[in-house]
C-alpha cells in the first residue's frame, strides 16, 4: 500500500468506481476529493463519493491527528456533513469496502 493514505483511498475509490459501474448500470458515482478543510485550517483531506441517481453521499475523511484511521458517514446530498462519523482502521479498508458500500447504499 501506499505511504499517502490519501493516494491509496484515491486508488481504491478508482477501482471500486470502475467494478460498480461494470456491473450496476444504474448506479454512476462521483468520486471527488475536496480541499476545503485544509483550506481552512482543519489538517483533513476528505473524499466524498457521490450517487446524483439517488442523491446520497458518503463522506471518507483522512485526519491527521488521527493517523491509520478512516473516517465515513453516510448522508444525503442535501444534508450538511455532522458529527456522527463512524471510523475503521484504514488498514482494514479496501476496494472490495468501497465496492460493498456503494453497492449497498447506492442501489
Amino acid at each position: 500500500m501506499s505511504e499517502d493514505p490519501l493516494k491509496a483511498l484515491s486508488d481504491m475509490a478508482s477501482d471500486a468506481h470502475a467494478r460498480i459501474q461494470a456491473t450496476h448500470e444504474l448506479i454512476n458515482p462521483v468520486v471527488e476529493v475536496r480541499r476545503k478543510m485544509r483550506d481552512a485550517g482543519i489538517p483533513a483531506d476528505v473524499m466524498t463519493i457521490d450517487c446524483l441517481r439517488t442523491l446520497r453521499r458518503i463522506n471518507l475523511i483522512l485526519h491527521d491527528q488521527q493517523p491509520g484511521v478512516l473516517l465515513y458517514q453516510f448522508i444525503t446530498i442535501e444534508d450538511e456533513v455532522r458529527d456522527d462519523f463512524q471510523s475503521m482502521a484504514f488498514s482494514q479498508v479496501n476496494t472490495q469496502t468501497l465496492y460493498e458500500w456503494m453497492e449497498t447504499y447506492f442501489a
